[in-house]
Parts: structure tokens; sequence; C-alpha cells
């Protein structure tokens, strides 16, 4: 155990991952099954999120927008491989009060047949194109196993969707958000991520192909952050999204449809936590520094508040709380930010201040140095930085290491248990063969990245010729 009272990721990686986002008063369950509420701590992080991402959205011409929670079974019956893909996660409305609908509604699980079906009477002619909306909602699918922000029954989310009149610029809009995502993922989570394309049998239900950003926990699985998908023209026949062409021709439109979660959340938590809890990326972090003023009798507290009062004006734009809490001893708070992933933190006492310094600590590597008091608003900026590169060089040094190139299925199944993380092997594109090694391995194909070199070889199950490596790996 820790000094904050958590099992060691080596321990039990699964108890310590509930235990931090727990006692971190990120979340706590619902009684609703399946459910999660979250605290104003987490929430703070996905507002910081959503904030950022919101900005990226709007950047690309995306408008928000707002459809309803309730969707018409019948649309949802409209694209077949849409229900077959979603039928076992939806939750249904039969009856309001005594009375049974005769068209029951499904809470959404996503909303591209409820927004489509809108889209018909929005668009006219290729003046109307391209449209595109973005939405925050909540979405509930009906899992059987969940786990706080990982997987549960009703999450937040934002989900595009884009109307186009070409394929090659629907095809621009699916790479531009999954670029959009990964440089989120990189330049706010510190997160570095492969970008590929999904197999089929991963790819969203009715789409032609999908897109991802996949990361690697510090338990050795992949983490999906993000995914963007090409529909083609299924959903625009489904729902006869038609407009005028500049040949006076009528033509279906080309549709994406993009997204990421609350998931970012956990992704976040098992990428950058460690045995003494979470490590918050400063750039999206709730509390970028916290402050904790030193004190024994009353005059030191006079003393030392009118410090802290100017220090906060030194840095003012950061995000930054002052513990005054009474009753509890530095060390205690100290272990609590830590727990809660504080990028860094400020000591404020009489001797400091008869020196002229403050003592600044790193969360990440927990190096402390003592800080002129001038220069404190310059030295905290520069250090978040630092921090920011520090978290995300950790986190590509990880991802790299465990990212294994094997030739043979022997040597697959052998490091898989041995060691995990992602692998790069040649797979021929058989469904059969992709069922097989998930059965026989619970590994799953996370994506083709678009940066592998397209190297031939043969399937290490089958034999069959292979055009290129896919990773394989254990998935959240």
């Amino acid at each position: 155990m820790s000094k904050q009272g958590l099992p060691t990721q080596h321990d039990d990686f699964s108890q310590w991952y509930t235990d931090v986002v727990r006692h971190a008063q990120m979340a706590d369950y619902s009684p609703v099954a399946g459910c999660m509420v979250i605290k104003p701590y987490g929430y703070a992080l996905w507002e910081n999120m959503q904030r950022q991402l919101d900005t990226m959205i709007k950047a690309a011409g995306v408008q928000n927008a707002y459809f309803p929670l309730f969707i018409p079974q019948s649309y949802i019956l409209k694209e077949a491989q849409h229900v077959e893909g979603f039928a076992p996660e939806l939750a249904t409305v039969t009856h309001v009060g005594e009375e049974k609908l005769e068209d029951p509604l499904v809470v959404r699980p996503t909303s591209e047949t409820i927004m489509y079906a809108t889209f018909k009477d929005w668009i006219q002619s290729y003046r109307d194109l391209p449209l595109k909306i973005n939405q925050w909602a909540n979405v509930v699918r009906m899992e059987k196993r969940t786990r706080l922000f990982l997987r549960t029954t009703e999450f937040l989310w934002q989900e595009g969707h884009t109307c186009h009149a070409t394929r090659e610029e629907a095809e621009t809009e699916v790479l531009r958000a999954i670029r959009m995502y990964e440089d989120f993922a990189r330049d706010y989570m510190a997160i570095p991520g492969y970008v590929g394309k999904k197999s089929p049998s991963e790819t969203f239900a009715g789409a032609e192909y999908t897109l991802t950003i996949e990361c690697l926990s510090r338990d050795m699985k992949a983490i999906q952050a993000g995914t963007s998908h090409h529909l083609g023209q299924n959903f625009a026949k489904a729902f006869d999204v038609q407009f005028q062409s500049t040949e006076n021709t009528q033509e279906f439109v080309w549709q994406t449809s993009w997204g990421v979660s609350t998931r970012l959340v956990g992704a976040l938590i098992v990428i950058h936590g460690d045995d003494k809890g979470l490590q918050m990326p400063p750039r999206i972090a709730p509390i970028q520094v916290i402050i904790v003023p030193i004190a024994r009798t009353e005059e030191d507290k006079a003393l030392v508040d009118a410090k802290v009062s100017e220090l906060q004006t030194q840095l003012e734009g950061l995000r930054v709380h002052v513990d005054t809490r009474d009753g509890m001893s530095p060390g205690a708070k100290f272990y609590e930010w830590e727990l809660k992933g504080v990028p860094l933190k400020i000591e404020v006492g009489p001797r400091d201040i008869a020196n002229g310094v403050v003592v600044l600590g790193r969360r990440d590597t927990g190096e402390k140095e003592q800080v002129s008091f001038a220069d404190v608003g310059s030295k905290v900026r520069s250090t978040l930085d630092a921090v920011h590169e520090a978290m995300y060089a950790r986190a590509l040094a990880w991802r790299d290491e465990y990212t294994h190139t094997v030739d043979t299925y022997e040597e697959f199944k052998k490091l898989l248990e041995e060691k995990g993380g992602f692998f790069a092997l040649h797979w021929c594109g058989d469904a059969a063969c992709e069922a097989s090694i998930k059965e026989e391995t619970k590994a799953t194909t996370r994506c083709r990245p678009l940066n592998f070199p397209q190297e031939k070889g043969t399937c290490v199950y089958c034999g069959k010729e292979s055009e290129g490596r896919i990773l394989f790996a254990k998935a959240y």
C-alpha cells in the first residue's frame, strides 16, 4: 500500500484505479446501476477538456446544436448495420403512464438517426453544404460490465456530424477530426497515440470505415481516445438526405461523425497515474498550483497570509488554490494534493519569507527547489510547461517500450502474457482469423496505423498473405 492508502498498480491495478477515482473525489457510484456521479473535481477536469475541444471544433467551422434525447425506434431501424450494432445496448421507452407507445422511444445511444432526419429538411442544394454540426450531450448504452469513467451506462460526450457534396470532402473531414483529437491528446493531455484505421469488425455500426486514436495505459492495455467515422452515403440513403448539385441532379450527401467522451478522464488516469494517485497534465488540470501556507502562531499567520496574497497576484491567470483548512497538518494536505495530482505545490512559511523565497515542488518528479519570491510567476509558468513535456515524454517512452513487432503467433502469445502492450503483426484481413485470435488470446485489433509502412508479409495465424501490419492488444 502507498502512503495514500492505495494498492500499488503492480499488485492490483483495477482496485488502484477505483480507489484513485473515489479517493481523489473524481466520481462516485450512483444508485442507478452502471451510472456514476461525477463530483466537482472530476467535472472541473471534464469542463477544461470540453472548453479546449470546443474551441478547436469551432475553429474548424463546426457549429453547436442540440437534438432530442429520445429517438423514435422506427428511425433506429432504418439503417440495418446501425441497429444491429447497437441493439444489445438500447434502452427503450415503451409506455407513457399506462399508455403503450405505437412507436417506442429509444434513449439516445448516438444521434445519427435523429439528426439526419432533420438534416433532410435543412439541406436542399449544394449551397447548403458542407453542413457541420456538433452536439455536447449525454448518451445511454446499457453496458453489462461498467467501470467509473471507462465504461458506464450513461456518459457525457461530444458528437460531430457533417454532410458533404463529395466522398473526397468527407474523407478530408474524417482525417481532420481524428488529427484534432491527436493534437488535443498530445498538447493538452500529454498523451501519445497511434492514429489508424479500424478493422471492419471494429468499425462503427453503419460506417464505411473508422479512424481511431489508440493509447497505452500503465497496465499495458489499449484505450481508445477518439474515433472518426466515414459514413459514406448509408445514412443519407436511409433518411433521404439529398441535395441539388451544380449540374441540377439530385445526389445523396456524404457524411461523417466523430466524437470523444468522459472516457478521456479514465484514459488520463490509467496513462499518467502512479502509486501515489493522479497526475494531472498542467494545461487541463482543475488546479495547476496548490499553495499551502505554514504558520503556527497568529503573528506568523498574518505574515504568511499577506505573502500568499502577493503570490496570487503574481500567478493571476493560472488555476491556483490556497489550502487554508484548519485542523489539518501541512503533511496531510501535501498527501491529499499529491493524490489529486496537482502539478505544482508552493510551501510558504515564516522562514521562507525571511529568506525571500518559497519552496516549489513538482508532482511528477517529486523535486523541490527554493525560488526567489520575485521570480515565482515566471518560474511557475515555465515549470508547468516543463511538467507537460516530461509527462508526454514519459508516456511516449512507455508506449514505445511496450510496442512489439512480432512475426509468429507463438511469439505474440508469449509476449502478450509476459509483457502486454501493443503488438504489430501481420494479419490477412480475414474476420475468421481475427475472431479466433480474440477468442484464444482476448486481444483485439486496435488499428492499422496510418504511419506504418505497408510491408507485405504472412498472417501469423493462418499464413495467408498480409498487406501490412496491424496493432493487436488487450483493451478497455
